[in-house]
């Protein structure tokens, strides 16, 4: 019924037993990193193919994202304020009116009513 393990007192031996066990630990860990590292290239070239690659110029016509729509849906809400037109194009700017370049995209129609955006 009752099983009993044998003890192992060889002290060498259990140390050589113990050293192997933390190295395959060490490996596994090391391998569980290298894929997590190789995931996270693999998510973030996905991510980045799907990001579209858009030139805006001083005086281009935009259409503006209406972000707030997420918090009050609506079916007959529009999605997109404008047109805006493009007054600076650059990294950091002043503070006039600054908008991230994924929520801004082309207008094509006729000059209307335009509004100023940096």
């Amino acid at each position: 019924m009752w099983a009993l393990k044998k003890l192992n007192l060889d002290w060498a031996e259990a140390a050589n037993l113990r050293l192997t066990q933390l190295n395959e630990m060490e490996e596994f860990h090391f391998h569980a990193y290298e894929s997590t590292d190789v995931y996270k290239e693999r998510m973030k070239f996905v991510h980045d193919k799907k990001i579209l690659k858009r030139e805006f110029k001083s005086g281009d016509l935009v259409f503006l994202f209406n972000s707030r729509l997420k918090l009050f849906p609506g079916k007959l809400k529009l999605k997109w304020s404008g047109p805006f037109k493009v007054v600076n194009v650059s990294p950091f700017g002043l503070r006039i009116f600054k908008v991230n370049g994924q929520r801004v995209k082309n207008y094509l129609g006729t000059d209307g009513e335009k509004h100023l955006v940096e």
